[in-house]
């Protein structure tokens, strides 16, 4: 399994790599700030996968001499990274299949009740809100002053914006749901059909 996964964290590096080079400090706020959307990892994590990379020949490193900072690295992805990213997109894969905190505690409303359900609910709005709202901010930043179809006909990095506009819908469906799941409950409730907790 952890095979696996740093396959994943592999190609996601290389991916946040397709548009220009970039130190381990600037492609570590790339997955913070756009592939976090889709790909958590901590900045530790893609260190050690840019020198795994290096090492395996899919990324080049070259070092920048700064006359008032400390020398920095900077990283680009080779031909044969390009070759694996274009293998990797052309393999079939499965659907993902996430594990979700929340989703355990919902399946177990019946007996863990509902104000501990409805209290993961609101944590996980204001989770929502917050990453909807952030990533509302990047989507602004990728346009700048184009709408989307100007954007599309003239952009050159067109990755970041689709991967973008589905963390953002992803949250939308995210908010809908649990506003749903809240006045479901409500009702529920409503009719006695919950069972308290002793």
């Amino acid at each position: 399994m952890a095979r696996l996964r740093d396959m994943a964290l592999r190609h996601a590096v290389l991916a946040a790599l397709v548009h220009g080079e970039a130190s381990g400090y600037e492609l570590a706020k790339r997955f913070e700030l756009g592939v976090a959307n889709f790909w958590h990892a901590k900045p530790q994590q893609v260190y050690a996968e840019l020198t795994r990379l290096r090492e395996a020949g899919l990324v080049d490193g070259r070092e920048v001499i700064q006359e008032s900072r400390p020398n920095k690295r900077m990283f680009s992805i080779t031909d044969d990274g390009l070759a694996m990213l274009d293998e990797f997109a052309a393999s079939p894969t499965p659907l993902p299949v996430g594990r979700d905190d929340l989703m355990v505690a919902v399946q177990a409303i019946d007996v863990v009740g509902a104000r501990s359900v409805l209290a993961g609910i609101d944590r996980r709005v204001d989770l929502a809100e917050q990453k909807l709202a952030a990533l509302r901010e990047l989507e602004q930043q990728i346009l700048g002053e184009r709408d989307e179809a100007t954007f599309v006909r003239t952009t050159r990095h067109l990755g970041p914006y689709l991967t973008c506009r589905r963390g953002i819908r992803f949250q939308e469906e995210a908010l809908e749901w649990c506003h749903w799941v809240r006045g479901v409950v409500d009702t529920w409730q409503q009719h006695g059909r919950a069972v308290p907790r002793p």
